[in-house]
């Protein structure tokens, strides 16, 4: 997600608040809203598979092979 989609899910959210948003701009903030939510969970979801954790036996586990599944991205 750009700057500049932000920037217009941030120009929507004023304008809804202020005098409201017609059926065309609802649909369209509805649209950037899950995007924004996709790209906020690929992200995360990037972050965790690169996340390593030393077990107490002194193995190391990676937080994507074991919860996640890497290919899937």
């Amino acid at each position: 997600m750009n700057d500049s989609k932000i920037d217009r899910i941030n120009q929507l959210a004023r304008k809804a608040k202020s005098t409201g948003l017609t059926e065309e701009e609802k649909a369209e903030q509805t649209a950037l809203r899950k995007e924004y939510i996709a790209s906020v969970r690929m992200n995360l979801r990037t972050q965790l598979d690169n996340i390593n954790i030393q077990e107490e036996d002194g193995s190391i586990t990676n937080l994507g092979e074991k919860y996640g599944n890497k290919e899937s991205h």
